[in-house]
């Protein structure tokens, strides 16, 4: 049975290794908003795969090894079905994101969305008459847990989409009258939460801190909107420390930066949810500003809350990344850097406990006393001054 299971294998993997070429055809209408100018999206995939694709009339062609064809063909295909569905042609960023998705180590673990499931599960943004689509697997497994679950954890590097997603998710369920109003809080580390240092009312004060915020909001919304959502408290943004004895009913509230919160904080935010209301925290647990030897109330709730249900906890990585590519290479650049500086010091203190500890020394006896020495005659070559 050994023999039979090593021999398939064996055929399967020649089977992927064998030279294939692959033709999909497209319509005339539709070859130049999915190639791009210059084939520049062709592009795109080819680089990513070991696999060559060109464009022939309104044919696709791909040749290489078996397997890369195969993957080739499975973007190309989900790609297709996206741009004939919505009507217009893909961007570049989500031809990148489906390459990146479709490498063995891409996507959310455990999910098995189609690329095309997943840049079709649209989230309307009826403000602006348009809809955003999560970019991977994993930010589709995000949405669906906010909309499935009361409470949700989302943790991961910066570029991820932890607090753009949840503010198009608290638009969309104020939209659909879901809720009331959108509760937007961060803690002021920085300063403290003592803002009164700062020049200004309340909203000069913290204005610095929440700008991530603010500018997600004028993404997704007209101007004019903001301003009036803002001004009769639809829309709040306000320091942590003023949640304190507060009930938030039908409410959207997201807290930005959890990881910048102390345990306390943490419980005196999770207890203000009222009745028909959502909370989505968001953190970067590797960004921690807080006083060294504070522990993070967003690490503490992930460890405390973990098996309660109504609760998710969503974690992204690297690979999630949806800002410039040089991003992605910056915090794998950084993360390397700290596992050699961890594994440096690992290594110091490895030989300094090898080192035989060194045993008492003998007191040192008392040393003879000097005799008086003789007088310093003139020095070699030098010549005595006379007055």
């Amino acid at each position: 049975m050994g023999h039979g299971k090593r021999g398939t294998r064996g055929r399967e993997e020649a089977r992927l290794s064998e030279t294939r070429k692959n033709t999909i055809v497209l319509d005339q209408s539709e070859i130049l908003a999915f190639c791009g100018p210059r084939d520049q999206k062709l592009r795109l995939i080819q680089d990513g795969l070991r696999a060559e694709i060109g464009a022939r009339g309104n044919e696709i062609v791909i040749s290489g090894e078996a397997a890369e064809v195969e993957r080739a063909t499975g973007i190309i295909e989900d790609l297709l079905m996206v741009q004939r569905t919505l009507g217009r042609a893909l961007s570049d960023q989500q031809v990148q994101m489906a390459v990146r998705e479709a490498e063995p180590d891409g996507g959310a673990e455990g999910e098995t969305e189609s690329l095309a499931e997943v840049f079709l599960d649209q989230v309307p943004l009826p403000t602006r008459a348009r809809r955003l689509a999560p970019m991977s697997r994993a930010q589709k497994k995000y949405l669906d847990h906010i909309r499935r679950s009361d409470i949700v954890f989302s943790t991961g590097p910066a570029g991820t989409g932890k607090t753009y997603l949840a503010v198009a998710m608290a638009i969309w369920h104020l939209a659909e009258g879901k809720v009331r109003r959108i509760i937007l809080v961060r803690p002021a580390v920085e300063a403290g939460e003592q803002l009164g240092f700062l020049p200004g009312d309340i909203a000069a004060k913290f204005d610095p801190f929440v700008r991530p915020l603010y500018d997600a909001l004028y993404d997704m919304m007209e101007p004019e909107k903001v301003k009036t959502y803002l001004e009769t408290g639809i829309i709040e943004i306000a320091p942590l420390a003023f949640m304190r004895g507060r009930t938030l009913n039908d409410a959207f509230v997201i807290l930005d930066e959890g990881q910048n919160t102390t345990v306390a904080q943490m419980k005196m935010f999770l207890t203000r949810l009222g009745v028909s209301s959502k909370a989505v925290v968001t953190g970067d647990i590797t960004q921690i500003d807080l006083p060294p030897g504070t522990l993070s109330g967003l690490v503490h709730a992930q460890k405390v809350l973990q098996d309660i249900s109504g609760i998710r906890f969503m974690q992204f990585t690297k690979i999630d990344i949806v800002r410039h590519d040089l991003v992605q290479k910056i915090v794998l650049a950084y993360e390397r850097h700290a596992g050699k500086q961890t594994r440096d010091d690992a290594g110091r203190a490895g030989r300094a406990s090898a080192q035989p500890p060194r045993g008492p020394q003998p007191p040192r006896g008392p040393q003879p006393p000097r005799g008086p020495q003789p007088p310093r005659g003139p020095s070699p070559g030098r010549k005595r001054s006379h007055a």
